[in-house]
């Protein structure tokens, strides 16, 4: 929801800075035109689904600062 796409607004200004990634809604992030990124929330917290190979999602929690800043070294990596 909204409340949780605000908490994470720092870290989704980050995923926009990454040049390779366009936004096309709130919080969904496409690598050219696959879906690449998405984020929800869950009565445990906050969490990133992302492609980290070439196959299905992989569920990252990114409630705290630390998980915030592995999430993005791993979003980093799968986009070198």
């Amino acid at each position: 929801g909204d409340e949780a796409l605000n908490a994470l607004e720092p870290l989704l200004q980050q995923m926009r800075a990454l040049p390779s990634l366009i936004e096309k809604k709130r919080g969904i992030f496409y690598r050219k035109s696959k879906a690449f990124l998405h984020f929800h929330e869950d009565e445990s917290g906050l969490f990133a689904d992302i492609k980290l190979g070439d196959g299905d999602y992989t569920r990252l929690r990114v409630s705290s600062a630390a998980e915030r800043k592995a999430f993005i070294a791993a979003a980093k990596k799968a986009l070198a």
